[in-house]
């Protein structure tokens, strides 16, 4: 039911997602749906719950595999974001739906909030780190805040575009923004193309 309310987010946005598309969607009765979720916003907010979490773990997941120094986690957080797991058109469309819908704003506050948090500190420690092992001056939350909104920027883009480009495309601009604060880094990295490896 969750995948399908993706779907049918992706598709109908959220004010035109409804439990009756849902359970089309998943082969399922309405009212089969209705018990179990007793209500469109207990769906969504549920679909958000799962959404944060897979989110949440892949990145966790890329970081513990990266090893220790700060470029190769930075490097970890981005290649993350552009995983199969959660870089698919339809998750893009449904984190934009809740991010562009008005009134699913105090839910994804709500909801989505702590893991936001968590995310933001964490990528903040490792600009922190990057300053203190290679004598980089950023400041390290708006690094972070930058970083943060390129990745944001080029998945709303590949979302958005008439021609959009490829998720390989995408990790090479947020490497293009990554080179910019850290040449020594991701320079050679950027200008090989591999944004991959």
């Amino acid at each position: 039911m969750i995948e399908a309310t993706i779907a049918t987010l992706a598709e109908r946005g959220f004010s035109r997602t409804t439990l009756t598309e849902v359970a089309r969607r998943a082969g399922l009765s309405h009212g089969l749906v209705l018990f179990h979720f007793r209500s469109k916003d207990n769906l969504l907010a549920e679909t958000l719950d799962y959404l944060s979490d897979e989110y949440r773990s892949n990145w966790q997941a890329a970081l513990s595999a990266a090893g220790p120094t700060p470029e190769a986690q930075l490097l970890a957080m981005v290649h993350a974001d552009f995983s199969p797991l959660v870089c698919t058109p339809d998750r893009l469309a449904s984190w934009c739906a809740f991010w562009g819908e008005s009134q699913s704003r105090p839910l994804y506050q709500a909801r989505c909030g702590a893991n936001d948090a968590d995310y933001n500190q964490t990528l903040t420690a490792i600009c922190e780190a990057m300053n203190d092992r290679y004598g980089y001056t950023h400041d390290a939350k708006r690094a972070a805040r930058l970083i943060r909104i390129t990745v944001e920027g080029v998945w709303l883009e590949m979302m958005t575009l008439v021609d959009p480009y490829s998720v390989q495309e995408a990790l090479k601009t947020v490497l293009t923004g990554l080179t910019a604060l850290y040449p020594h880094h991701f320079a050679a990295l950027a200008e090989a193309g591999s944004a991959t490896e």
